[in-house]
This record gives structure tokens, C-alpha cells and sequence, in this order.
């Protein structure tokens, strides 16, 4: 019986991958016009978050999402949100309507494919280069710039440890907000560890629960405040998770 889950997990994680390709060859063409430049972003975005919902309802997820504030058409923010899964790549395209670039790490341009279009329009960063970081910096102020949102996971990565609930966050997400005052959108991913983790013969179909908090004004503060903000931001996803959490037990 053990035998027969694992060869069922074995396939539903290549099934993620082909999945991840399908739509991506389907509209091969009119992605590769969309990212010729900067100012087909927007259209690429459309077609991403097609690919985001081809996935995830394809690997047999639904999501619930509860919105205490929404954010406004054509308008600049710094989404942020807990990070345990690759899926939090789709769910994150999936729920956010307005176009936003996110700042990702640069081994998942490695992903056939996927990647190609990942490090043309992503910013990526080495997260052991100063120099990267920032680079990177300065390319998210000129997307912020063009009137694009930025999204960070601010963990700066998904904890090897799977029982650490939130892990610490990184400053850059909340400089960048501080230095073009602008919201910042606080989101939590409830069930993503538990649907799809990173440990391979792990994950199941099923609900996928997103919050998205009440936005963090950046309006009147100075970068001294960012280590203040960025604590701020964390408490408030923490608690996110907690509440969801407790209604689980």
C-alpha cells in the first residue's frame, strides 16, 4: 500500500512539471512578442496568470480567498507574503490582479523552460552577492517606476526546516516601499506547505486558503524606520497564520 502512494506522488510531481509546460508551449508565440520589451509586461502578466490557474487547477487545487482591503487598478504596492512552496509562485499570480514583478531566486531560471521566461522577467537575485542585491534594487525601482508593484517573499527563501512557521525577514521588501512610499500588501498562504512542500514524496489535492491583510502605509516614514516596518509586516502575517492555525484545531 506505501508502494502504491509513493509511485502516486512519484506521478503527480511530474504531473506539476508538465503542467508548468503546456500552457507555457500553447502560447509560446505570444509570450515571446510579449517580453521583446519592458512595455509588453503588462500582457505577459495576463498570460502568467492564465499558466498560474492552468496549474493549480490542474494539480487538483481550489483556492478561498478573503480580502480585508483591495488593492486599486493601476496603482503601485510591495506584496508580500509567507513563502513554503513553489506553488506560492502560481497561487500569488492567481489572486493579485494588478501586474506586479517579482524578485526571485536565480536557481529557478535553471527550470527548463519555465526559467527561460522566469529570468527575462523576474528580477533575480544571488541572494550570497552583495553586488545582486543591489542590482536588483535598482531594477525594482524602475519597474516600481513604470507603475508595476514589486512582489517579495521576504524570507529570502523557504526554510529547510518544514516545523518553522515563519521565518525571519529580510529588509530589502520594505526599503523599497519606504523609499517610493508606497502600501504595503500583507498576504498569507494558509495551506500551501501542506498541499505541495518542497519535501518530494509530500502534498495532496485540496484547499488552498489566502488572506490578503490590511494594507501597511510607508506614507511620512524614513528608511531608519525600516527595520521597525519590517517586524511590523512579519507580526502581522504571523498572527495571519496563527488564526488559521487555531480554526484547525
Amino acid at each position: 500500500m506505501k508502494g502504491l502512494k509513493v509511485f502516486f506522488w512519484v506521478l503527480w510531481r511530474i504531473w506539476f512539471y508538465i503542467l508548468m509546460a503546456i500552457p507555457i508551449l500553447i502560447m509560446l508565440p505570444f509570450l515571446l512578442i510579449s517580453i521583446v520589451s519592458e512595455k509588453g509586461y503588462p500582457y505577459f502578466f495576463k498570460m502568467a496568470r492564465i499558466w498560474a490557474k492552468f496549474i493549480l487547477f490542474g494539480m487538483g487545487f481550489y483556492y478561498k480567498v478573503e480580502r480585508e482591503e483591495k488593492l486599486i487598478k493601476n496603482k503601485s504596492y510591495m506584496i508580500v507574503a509567507n513563502h513554503t512552496s513553489m506553488t506560492d509562485i502560481m497561487l500569488m499570480l492567481a489572486v493579485v490582479r494588478n501586474p506586479f514583478v517579482f524578485v526571485g531566486k536565480k536557481e529557478l531560471s535553471k527550470i527548463p523552460l519555465f526559467g527561460f521566461f522566469y529570468k527575462r522577467t523576474c528580477i533575480l537575485v544571488d541572494r550570497n552577492s552583495s553586488k545582486s542585491k543591489n542590482e536588483v534594487f535598482k531594477r525594482a525601482q524602475n519597474r516600481l517606476n513604470q507603475g508595476l508593484s514589486i512582489c517579495i517573499f521576504p524570507e529570502g527563501g523557504v526554510p529547510d526546516d518544514e516545523s518553522i512557521l515563519l521565518d525571519e525577514f529580510k529588509d530589502g521588501a520594505f526599503r523599497l516601499a519606504i523609499d517610493h512610499q508606497i502600501p504595503i500588501v500583507p498576504i498569507v498562504f494558509a495551506d500551501n506547505k501542506e498541499r505541495f512542500s518542497y519535501t518530494f514524496l509530500s502534498g495532496s489535492p485540496g484547499r488552498m486558503r489566502v488572506k490578503v491583510l490590511p494594507f501597511v502605509a510607508t506614507k511620512g516614514l524614513t528608511t531608519d524606520h525600516r527595520k521597525e516596518l519590517r517586524d511590523q509586516v512579519r507580526q502581522i502575517i504571523y498572527k495571519g497564520l496563527l488564526k488559521f492555525k487555531n480554526k484547525e484545531s
